[in-house]
């Protein structure tokens, strides 16, 4: 295919009525330069692998440790804040009032029936909570050595840009993949838009393992957000829309992957997801075909 004007210095690609921000709909995939790498492809990825092992960290509203969707929580966290007091972390109940955080573990559960799951609540008992809180808690997870962190979450306020990029590069470097939903809205927040992370946005496809690559920063990946079937409280389920659940998809693809690959860097672990992505096509020598799990 000819791409007459590179992705990357495209317009921003227009809000769509129905889609978190940064969406697609079904089958939209543009197709992007072929693989150049053979052999790298979701049967060599993931392809009988359940994620056993990988340890996942869902940093959210807690994580009901009791619904049959979610499975066993292994750790469960809370940072507690206190007026004039720096916010400080204790082990809790795997507990979750709000029901977000929940509904990303169920999907990660379901992509990844194997992984090792903990919980570190830094949100309220509601669908928000503070930045320092939001910072304390990530600082832990880093700290804590997990492989993979879901965050189907985001802040816009701009003073804390510099110490979120801070801790989101020492996660690179210490090999923790942060996995990161991209605002719901077309606006500026963060950490999903920094270089170090795995930002990801919805599609429309049904399909759990179908997944796109952005070549128009800054979004990077489009997974399944639309319509999705989701763990809720008091042990149900409901259907959600929205880039947060879209995160949770990757993060259960990167800890498949893992679980396979254990060695594999947050710079190596990109490009094995950009080589299995439904819309990178394979080169003429490795021939095309469907992609599944």
């Amino acid at each position: 295919m000819a791409l007459t004007v590179p992705p990357w210095r495209r317009e921003r690609p227009p809000h769509l009525p129905g889609l978190p921000a940064w969406g697609l709909p079904a089958d939209s995939g543009e197709p992007v330069p072929a693989s150049l790498f053979g052999g790298v492809d979701p049967e060599w990825a993931w392809h009988g692998g359940d994620g056993g092992g990988v340890r996942v960290c869902v940093l959210d509203s807690g994580v009901d440790g009791t619904h049959p969707l979610v499975g066993p929580v292994e750790r469960a966290w809370e940072v507690v804040s206190e007026e004039g007091r720096a916010p400080r972390i204790r082990e809790c109940a795997p507990a979750d009032t709000a029901g977000h955080g929940t509904a990303c573990a169920g999907i990660i559960r379901s992509v990844a029936p194997g992984v090792r799951l903990s919980s570190v609540k830094v949100l309220g008992d509601g669908p928000s909570g503070n930045v320092a809180a939001l910072l304390s808690g990530l600082n832990f997870a880093i700290e804590e050595g997990f492989d993979v962190v879901n965050m189907s979450l985001s802040t816009t306020r701009q003073e804390f840009r510099g110490r979120l990029a801070e801790l989101c590069d020492r996660a690179y470097f210490r090999r923790c993949l942060l996995v990161v939903a991209a605002h719901n809205l077309p606006i500026e927040s963060f950490p999903w838009n920094f270089a170090s992370v795995v930002s990801v946005a919805s599609h429309a496809d049904p399909d759990p393992m179908r997944y796109f690559y952005n070549a128009s920063p800054p979004v990077e990946f489009c997974a399944r957000g639309v319509r999705v079937t989701v763990a809720s409280p008091g042990g149900g389920t409901s259907r959600n829309t929205g880039n947060s659940f879209a995160a949770p998809h990757i993060a259960g693809i990167a800890a498949r992957i893992l679980g396979k690959h254990p060695w594999l860097t947050p710079f190596q672990l990109k490009t094995v997801l950009y080589h299995c992505a439904a819309n990178v096509s394979a080169s003429e020598e490795e021939g095309g075909g469907d992609r599944d799990d």
